[in-house]
C-alpha cells in the first residue's frame, strides 16, 4: 500500500520541484507477471557495482526481498522477458508490490524513503547528497570503460551481436515515452567489439576518476565520511566505484590514503563485505588476465603513468 501512494504522489513530480525518480508505467512494463508480485524483489548481478550498491542499502535497512539473479556475462539483461521490466537492459531493477523502478540511485533513493531506519539520506543533507549521486552517475560509462580494459578480458566482456540486436528492437517504452537510454549502451558495445577500448578512452577514463578521488580525498581529511560524520548514500556510490577501481588495478592508497582508508574501514563490516565478494571463478579470470596485461605492459599503470 504504501508503495502506491508514493508512485501516486510523489514519483510524478519529484521531490520539491526535484527531478522525479525512474519509474515504469504499467502500459511500460511488458513481463506483466511482475505487476503481481508481491513483496520487495530485486533482479540484479553479483558482480554489478549498481546491483552491489542497491544490496548494501538492503543490508544497513534489515529489508527482507526476494533474489532475481540475472546473468550479465550470458546477456540474460537482453533476453526479451527482461527488457520487458526494464527496457534499458540494465542492472538492477527493483519490483515492490508490482510497482517498478529502474536506476539503482533513484531504487536507493525510494529504499531510504520507504523504510526509514537507519536514514540514509537526511533532509539536511538531501541536496549533497544527490549532488554526489549525480556525480558519480556522471563517471558510470568510465567505470564501464576502464572494467572493460582492465578487469575482464575480451571474450567475457563482449556482448554478442544477437543481443545487441534484441536491444536495439524491443518496443520499450518509460514512463510512456520512447527512450534513448538503451540506444547508448548498445552503441558502446558494439564499438567495444569492433575496436575494443582505445588506450585514449581508456587515459580519459583514468584522468577523470583521478580528478574525482581527489575531491574525495580533501573531504575525507576533514571527517570520517564524505558529507560529514555520519554515513550517507554518497558514501555507498563512492564506495562499489572505489572497489572496481582498485580492481582495475587503479593505485588508490598511494593516491588517495583518506580514501582508500575509509574504503578498508567500510569494507569490513558485514553490510558491506558480503555484497563484494568476487566468485571465484571470476576471481581466477580476472587474475589471469591481470598477468597478461602486466606481461604486455599495458595495465592501468603503464598506459596512464600514473
Amino acid at each position: 500500500m504504501f508503495a502506491l501512494l508514493y508512485a501516486l504522489f510523489f514519483l510524478p513530480f519529484g521531490y520539491r520541484g526535484e527531478k522525479a525518480l525512474v519509474k515504469l508505467f504499467e502500459d511500460d512494463i511488458k513481463t506483466k507477471e511482475v505487476l503481481s508480485w508481491q513483496g520487495l524483489h530485486l533482479l540484479h548481478f553479483n558482480a554489478s557495482s549498481c546491483s552491489q550498491k542497491t544490496r548494501i542499502v538492503l543490508n544497513l535497512k534489515g529489508i527482507a526481498w526476494q533474489s532475481h539473479p540475472i546473468n550479465l556475462l550470458m546477456a540474460e539483461n537482453y533476453d526479451a522477458w527482461y527488457l520487458g521490466i526494464n527496457p534499458r537492459g540494465l542492472v538492477p531493477t527493483l519490483v515492490h508490490d508490482g510497482n517498478v523502478f529502474i536506476e539503482s540511485n533513484d531504487i536507493i533513493t525510494y529504499l531510504d524513503e520507504t523504510y526509514t531506519e537507519p536514514k540514509l539520506l537526511t533532509k539536511a543533507l538531501r541536496p549533497a547528497i544527490q549532488e554526489q549521486l549525480e556525480l558519480e552517475d556522471s563517471l558510470h560509462m568510465d567505470l564501464r570503460t576502464l572494467t572493460m580494459r582492465f578487469v575482464l578480458p575480451d571474450f567475457l566482456a563482449r556482448k554478442p551481436s544477437k543481443a545487441l540486436k534484441q536491444s536495439e528492437d524491443f518496443d520499450g517504452t518509460i514512463g510512456g515515452i520512447a527512450d534513448n537510454h538503451s540506444k547508448k549502451n548498445t552503441d558502446f558495445w558494439r564499438l567495444q567489439a569492433e575496436q575494443g577500448i582505445t588506450e585514449r578512452q581508456a587515459v580519459e577514463s583514468i584522468l577523470k576518476f583521478q580528478d574525482a578521488f581527489n575531491t574525495l580525498e580533501d573531504r575525507l581529511k576533514e571527517s570520517s565520511y564524505i558529507l560529514g560524520n555520519r554515513l550517507t548514500l554518497a558514501d555507498i556510490g563512492w564506495f562499489v566505484y572505489a572497489q572496481r577501481l582498485k580492481a582495475t588495478g587503479y593505485p588508490l592508497k598511494r593516491l588517495h590514503p583518506n580514501v582508500s582508508s575509509w574504503h578498508t574501514r567500510l569494507a569490513m563490516t558485514k553490510e558491506f563485505a558480503s555484497e563484494i565478494r568476487e566468485p571465484i571463478p571470476l576471481k581466477v579470470i580476472r587474475n589471469l588476465y591481470k598477468v597478461t596485461l602486466m606481461a604486455r605492459r599495458t595495465t592501468l599503470a603503464d598506459l596512464s603513468g600514473i
